[in-house]
């Protein structure tokens, strides 16, 4: 259990007091050492006193080896004290402000320090980790509470700073971070790499990815990052990036960042993307081939507006980030594509929505909309939730206010009035009751069970279900089959479908009863899914194999699951390798000889489903 007094009152996942002294910019001068894989250098913090009554600044870190602290004009040193560790949020780091003979608001800390070898914030990969294979690799993945890994900081969504960042790597290598490249500098056996962000976001949104990377340009502000064994694969599969963003400008209004780059990820990267600024990271097992996987691009396009300029305060109200964003995303789609095809993403989901809230009790608190983190870690608390409960929340409303265009329109207001700040869901719901007062029907909005009340949402969105009538009668058809004679669906069938209704058939035919394996390989012989490229449906064909106790499919799932990070995809299968017994001991087996080469999230996730006492 947390101890909850050691923690702030505005965020249970932090130990900082931004409401007393607050930090107001970071400076990071950084050197990256791929030998002891660590990092290790300065960072300088622009500080105010809130309250003048106080004289110290305290600040989040986690396993990092601390040099010295110091005025940065003076270079006096200040004292500070570490405290002792607190499981997964590290140790609060009390630093005493200087002295000053004038007013003593402002202040510039320096801190010379390094990070630890097992900084949960960051990914050193092996060469062979690597499409290349000739050298290693590094990544960050911050969120939520994993900032304090690699930089002493107030690691809280409800503190937004501008940063700027030196970087020095070894000549061969590109580093790329969540802000505008400023330039690069030849030194001696290596090279020095300068990056400013001036727009203020959380720390959680610092991003750092040092390797040997090519770019293409994709757009007139973005360009694509990746290894250069698949650049141009990954050149052609994000290719509508623009679209996707100048349709996102028209619902959300003016983009702020500048720049929007891509950079593809290895494998072990544990999310679909993240939307780090200037620099979304993304999986690569969006790859597909036929950019019927870049629909999550406009997630992460949409998360420019819903999460980076309005920010949950903390995360009990993430909703307020992933269930806007995928609200947003699904309007991009529909825009983009068709009205139906927004409905049928929409539709579909709910399926996961149900399976996850069954899996995680329909009673548990972890269901609800605002969640209470006092004594869970966001880690833990983490399930797509947040993102379709949210979503359908947001659909329900629009439906009351009285459709897209005065939903719309409200959004682009909303996010003008909050940009650079950090909000929680009272301020939304105050702002949304003001702007829409002369509306009755708001009235009738159950703000209490929605936000507050576990499982299901208590209404879902009479969706456009077209796309969705032909998916049935090829499931009915599959299903009802006794795998006697010819399969009562092939080609003629399988050519009507787009790649999202085949996921679908898959999804809900994992959700029926066990089919037989002799079925099953009619299926495969139909879709190729053995040779398929697509994740989403490999994903869900091997769910579905696994179902079957078709056990010469397990190679195969281990094989994908040991190259392939993306937890949505790695946490069900190893879950479902749990619940078949006699497959137990190969899953916690498989597991424990590669959570070496997991990114941290992952492999405490997974422990923790394949109940491994730590």
């Amino acid at each position: 259990m947390v101890k909850k007094s050691a923690l702030s009152p505005l965020d249970p996942s932090s130990f900082s007091r931004p409401e007393l002294v607050k930090v107001t910019s970071i400076g990071l001068n950084l050197n990256v050492n791929f030998d002891k894989k660590v990092l290790s250098g300065t960072a300088e913090l622009g500080v105010e006193r809130v309250d003048k009554s106080i004289n110290e600044i305290i600040l989040d870190s986690l396993k990092l080896n601390i040099a010295s602290i110091y005025d940065v004009q003076t270079k006096k040193p200040l004292k500070y004290e570490l405290g002792e560790p607190l499981a997964e949020y590290g140790s609060k780091l009390t630093v005493q402000l200087p002295e000053s003979d004038k007013c003593g608001c402002n202040y510039k800390i320096g801190i010379d320090y390094e990070t630890s070898p097992e900084a949960t914030g960051l990914q050193w990969l092996s060469p062979k980790a690597t499409c290349g294979k000739k050298h290693p690799f590094l990544f960050s993945q911050f969120q939520p509470t994993h900032a304090r890994s690699v930089i002493p900081c107030q690691d809280t969504p409800g503190v937004k700073t501008p940063y700027t960042a030196t970087i020095s790597a070894p000549q061969e290598f590109t580093v790329l971070m969540s802000a505008i490249r400023d330039g690069t500098k030849q030194m001696h056996g290596g090279k020095l790499s300068h990056f400013v962000q001036k727009v203020p976001m959380p720390s959680y949104l610092i991003a750092l990815a040092v390797g040997d990377l090519e770019s293409r340009e994709i757009g007139p502000r973005s360009h694509v990052w990746s290894e250069r064994e698949i650049i141009e694969e990954c050149a052609y599969e994000f290719a509508n990036t623009e679209h996707q963003l100048k349709t996102a400008e028209d619902l959300c209004g003016p983009y702020v960042w500048g720049i929007y780059d891509l950079l593809v990820l290895p494998p072990s990267f544990p999310y679909g993307g993240m939307e780090n600024p200037c620099l979304t990271f993304v999986t690569p097992t969006l790859l597909a081939g036929d950019r019927s996987l870049a629909n999550v691009i406009a997630h992460e396009i949409a998360h420019s507006w819903t999460g980076n300029l309005v920010t949950n305060r903390n995360f009990e109200h993430f909703w307020l980030n992933e269930g806007f964003t995928v609200f947003i995303e699904r309007k991009i789609k529909g825009r983009l594509e068709s009205p139906q095809s927004q409905d049928f993403d929409a539709y579909t989901h709910v399926t996961e929505l149900a399976e996850t809230i069954n899996l995680m009790g329909k009673t548990s608190p972890l269901t609800n909309l605002v969640v209470k983190l006092d004594d869970v870690h966001p880690d833990d608390a983490f399930s797509i939730v947040p993102y379709e409960k949210g979503q359908t929340f947001l659909r329900y409303l629009e439906t009351v206010v009285g459709g897209p265009a005065d939903m719309e329109e409200f959004l682009r207001t909303y996010f003008w009035k909050y940009k650079y700040q950090s909000i929680d869901t009272d301020e939304f719901k105050k702002y949304f009751e003001e702007y829409f007062k002369d509306k009755p029907a708001i009235k009738e909005i159950d703000w209490q069970t929605w936000l507050y009340t576990p499982g299901m949402p208590i209404v879902i969105p009479e969706y456009d279900k077209t796309l969705v009538v032909a998916c049935d009668e090829f499931i009915d058809k599959f299903v009802n089959w006794s795998g006697e004679g010819q399969m009562p669906v092939g080609d003629q069938d399988k050519e009507k479908l787009s790649t999202f209704q085949v996921i679908y058939i898959l999804q809900k035919i994992s959700e029926k009863p066990a089919q037989n394996i002799e079925k099953l390989k009619s299926l495969n012989a139909l879709f190729d899914l053995d040779n398929v490229k697509n994740s989403e449906i490999k994903f869900r064909w091997l769910r579905i194999c696994l179902k079957a106790h078709w056990e010469e499919k397990v190679d195969t799932v281990l094989s994908w699951i040991n190259i392939v990070g993306r937890m949505k995809f790695v946490r069900p299968l190893y879950r479902d390798l749990y619940s078949w017994e006699k497959m137990r001991s190969r899953a916690i087996d498989n597991f424990k000889a590669n959570r070496q080469g997991m990114m941290h999230v992952s492999a405490y996730t997974l422990a923790k489903d394949l109940h491994i006492d730590e």
